[in-house]
């Protein structure tokens, strides 16, 4: 069997484990989610919750791998569903956590198989486009322009994982930055994802809006600081 068709073929096991894993996850949380307006639903969810135990993060982080390595699954759902099940502060440390040891394996597999690995995974045509942007090549400015891109949400993160492993940037400095500027893309799902838990879906849906507005609105500082215009040159080359 050719390397092209069992990359395929670890794609679809991982598309299927994430639709099997969701529908699953759903099928055991629905009967309780649906009366979390009130006192006996929340409490009947937290039981849930709590009796399923290590089942329940070792489903959660499985989702976490399928969705990092599959790139085109948002991480977004996952996030809301961690701060669901385990609250905003234990949620977002569980995604970070996760998220963490996932990209130093994948950084570590791009350093030892190079782009061939890369394009097993990713869209060639995107790789190229970073790669041949000299700002992504310039390693006095790269960990900046990685805080930036990891800081805003909506940005292709995962895809960023794949790429930094041919940029010139350190494993560690990498995972640093990668680890922590997710923190508030992260903890605005979570603490959606808390407050659907308790019933309050007009608090979720203000809180998120308002985190989003806020780091939009540190964007549109840096840019209005940014002679050059680096923040709008790298965004639009991860597009």
């Amino acid at each position: 069997m050719s390397r092209k068709n069992k990359i395929k073929i670890f794609r679809i096991i991982l598309t299927t484990l994430v639709l099997a894993l969701f529908i699953g996850i759903t099928i055991y949380l629905f009967p309780v989610m649906k009366n979390l307006s009130t006192l006996e639903g929340k409490i009947a969810f937290k039981q849930k919750v709590e009796s399923s135990g290590i089942i329940g993060v070792l489903s959660l982080f499985g989702l976490q791998i399928a969705q990092i390595f599959l790139i085109i699954v948002p991480g977004e759902p996952i996030e809301i569903l961690a701060g669901m099940c385990y609250g905003g502060v234990w949620g977002t440390v569980f995604i970070m956590g996760s998220a963490c040891i996932i990209s130093i394996i994948i950084f570590l597999l791009v350093r030892k198989f190079g782009r061939k690995f890369v394009y097993d995974f990713c869209d060639k045509d995107k790789i190229s486009k970073i790669e041949k942007n000299k700002l992504f090549q310039n390693p006095k400015k790269i960990e900046k322009i990685m805080l930036i891109l990891f800081l805003i949400p909506g940005t292709p993160k995962d895809l960023l994982v794949y790429v930094a492993g041919l940029l010139p940037i350190k494993p560690l400095r990498f995972i640093i930055i990668s680890t922590f500027a997710r923190f508030p893309s992260v903890i605005t799902s979570t603490l959606v994802g808390q407050n659907l838990a308790i019933g309050n879906w007009k608090k979720s849906i203000i809180l998120y809006v308002a985190i989003i507005i806020l780091v939009w609105g540190i964007v549109l500082v840096i840019n209005k600081f940014d002679k050059n215009k680096i923040t709008q040159n790298v965004i639009n080359s991860v597009k």
